[in-house]
């Protein structure tokens, strides 16, 4: 049987930084205020003509590098993302396959906002686990700046652009395998977090109400409140359904929203401090891309080791969540 491995991880971030004091100096806002109720203190802002394809293949780049695997291995490519170089079509995945020269492989995008890297987990480890691919290539990638109203200080503090990149691939080692993967969605809360954008759900009276629609709309207590409860039941159950607990966890890498939201979580399980990887104070909520960038940031630091099993959780708009159990499983 073939199982799948995470065999790799790669990220890449704009060098341009937006602080919280310049935040205050577009919106009425203080470093204060904003590190207190979200521990975000900076985030990266991509160039105005960098897009998020051009940030998925430098996260891919450096995931395909790491992982042992020639490019020209890699058989489907997988990018999640809620701003995409193209509404609708063509797919972010497929100009970055084709920046990267990969030929012609599967290539397609998936919506599931902040939930997305899960979600493309998912799908990658069923591919691969039914034997039909054998090398895939998942990557979140977001410019959420280019849909993110600066006039809106509800919105504009918490976002950030950047990428995040993994190389999925078969193995007949079960040690080396996903254990688990856990996703799901209620578009009952829909109107938590949207970006309306004129589909036809939401079509516009006026240029107004249209470039306003192109812009996320969040709800933050309300979201706040099912985040928390959300997450923490999903990692609960991820946990009881593989007969694990949280000191059976290396790493847990929930999504980086917001720093109450993730201590909130971490509390309710009883995971300590070293357990819990946060990045969210410098790159903000990056959506897709906020796991990978995470997971790649204790990579680079040296934390991340060989055998070593991560927890992934995330919640986004759609509602959607999921959560997985990871070994890092890399070849080299």
């Amino acid at each position: 049987m073939a199982y799948a491995a995470f065999r790799s991880i790669g990220a890449y971030v704009p060098s341009k930084i937006l602080t919280n004091e310049e935040l205050a100096t577009m919106v009425d806002t203080s470093d204060e205020w904003i590190t207190k109720r979200t521990g975000i203190k900076e985030r990266h802002i991509a160039g105005e003509n960098e897009t998020t394809s051009d940030m998925g293949v430098e996260a891919a780049k450096l995931a395909i590098e790491r992982s042992g695997i020639d490019s020209s291995e890699i058989d489907m490519l997988i990018c999640a993302t809620i701003s995409p170089d193209y509404f609708c079509m063509p797919s972010t995945a497929t100009i970055i396959s084709t920046k990267l020269g990969l030929g012609n492989v599967t290539a397609f995008d998936i919506s599931a906002a902040c939930t997305g890297f899960v979600y493309i987990l998912s799908i990658a480890k069923a591919f691969i686990e039914s034997g039909m691919k054998k090398n895939i290539l998942i990557i979140g990638s977001e410019k959420l700046s280019a849909i993110t109203d600066y006039s809106d200080r509800g919105t504009c503090i918490l976002f950030g652009d950047g990428a995040g990149a993994a190389v999925i691939s078969a193995t007949d080692n079960k040690d080396e395998a996903i254990i688990d993967v856990h996703t799901g969605a209620d578009g009952s809360y829909a109107d938590l977090l949207m970006t309306p954008n004129g589909g036809t759900g939401s079509p516009h009276d006026s240029l107004e109400q249209e470039a306003k629609s192109c812009f996320m709309q969040m709800k933050g207590n309300e979201t706040f409140k099912v985040a928390v409860r959300t997450l923490t039941k999903d990692v609960v159950e991820i946990l009881a359904d593989n007969n694990l607990n949280g000191t059976d966890i290396n790493h847990f890498v929930p999504h980086q929203a917001n720093y109450r939201i993730i201590k909130a979580v971490g509390d309710a399980l009883k995971l300590t401090q070293k357990q819990v990887v946060i990045t969210v104070e410098k790159y903000g909520n990056t959506s897709g891309a906020s796991i990978p960038m995470a997971i790649n940031d204790i990579y680079e630091k040296g934390i991340l080791k060989k055998g070593e099993l991560i927890l992934l959780d995330a919640f986004g708009g759609g509602l959607t969540w999921g959560s997985a159990l990871v070994p890092f499983s890399p070849l080299k």
